[in-house]
């Protein structure tokens, strides 16, 4: 069974609305990202597999770098996620997997992918992920999910991605096919409301945000000392992680609201205090740490502290009354 319809083309490609610009955060990460775009493109909604983020937590030196749960999708969409087994070309492979209709999710170097341009396109190495939806050995030309869209590589840059030999290390991959059909209108709502409420039972107990706060003037120091650019990687694993993974939370109890679920209005407002609290606190870190004045940046956190105490207790009210 065809996962994603085969008719799509990525020079008239539209986004979900999950990735307009006019959000705080268009970008999240490089897996949910693209999932967000498989869905969209599936003609399924992202917004119901969202309650996930309500589990984010803050590991000590980053936080969660949150992703759709498989049972998650299983239990929507009807989509099943498995780890691909390599043990020949990955070309060979890919190739397998999209004529049946299966999508491939291939962790490669973001240095040839096409769509970095003026990022990470042939200037810099990086690891990320990206959703195979066509390949072409013959023309050395695969269509791919990437971020916020849908893209096109060929010649040189498919060649890096899609080597000519088994040999080396295989890049971890996954591929995604149907197992069964996606749930519709009230069922969708109600499972996801359900996935909402055991997600809830993993979310932490204490206060994230207050342990990066009294964390946060050590981490800073550090990244004062380091090259300018050491700033972006510190702060995507940081704060675009939290703004982000809250902004989405806003949109998955937006669209239950929609489905006509009560009690959330309290809960979408504070997490669109965090969401846009982080994005200006980045702004403030970044001028922070390129001073070195680094004082007093725990306070500064406060506001989203408080903001995620009240998300989470509004939250725990509503799924537990």
């Amino acid at each position: 069974m065809q996962v994603v319809p085969r008719h799509l083309d990525p020079k008239n490609y539209v986004a979900h609305a999950l990735h307009d610009s006019a959000r705080d955060w268009p970008e999240t990460n490089c897996y949910v990202d693209l999932w967000i775009e498989i869905l969209h493109a599936s003609g399924l909604v992202p917004e119901a597999a969202l309650g996930f983020t309500v589990e984010l937590d803050f590991e000590g030196d980053h936080f969660s770098f949150f992703k759709f749960p498989p049972e998650d999708l299983a239990a929507l969409y009807g989509l099943h996620v498995r780890e691909l087994a390599l043990y020949d070309r990955l070309e060979q492979h890919v190739a397998e997997q999209t004529a049946r209709g299966h999508i491939p999710i291939v962790e490669v170097d973001a240095f040839h992918l096409p769509d970095t341009r003026g990022v990470s396109y042939h200037l810099e190495h990086s690891k990320t992920a990206i959703a195979i939806h066509v390949i072409d050995p013959a023309a050395h030309h695969l269509n791919y999910f990437h971020n916020t869209g849908y893209f096109a590589l060929d010649g040189t840059d498919y060649d890096a991605i899609m080597p000519s030999d088994a040999k080396g290390i295989f890049p971890y991959t996954e591929f995604v096919n149907r197992r069964g059909e996606p749930l519709a209108a009230a069922a969708l709502a109600a499972r996801a409301c359900t996935l909402l409420a055991e997600h809830m039972l993993f979310a932490p107990r204490d206060n994230p945000v207050r342990r990066f706060a009294a964390a946060i003037e050590d981490h800073a120091a550090g990244v004062s000392a380091r090259e300018p650019a050491f700033f972006h990687k510190y702060a995507f694993n940081t704060l675009r992680q939290l703004g982000a993974n809250f902004e989405l939370l806003a949109s998955h109890l937006d669209w239950l609201t929609a489905q006509g679920e009560r009690g959330f209005e309290g809960a979408i407002e504070g997490c669109r205090t965090i969401s846009g609290s982080a994005k200006s606190f980045q702004f403030q870190l970044a001028r922070a740490t390129a001073r070195n004045r680094i004082a007093g940046l725990g306070g500064m956190l406060d506001g989203i502290g408080d903001a995620h105490d009240d998300v989470m207790a509004q939250l725990r009210a509503r799924m537990t009354g």
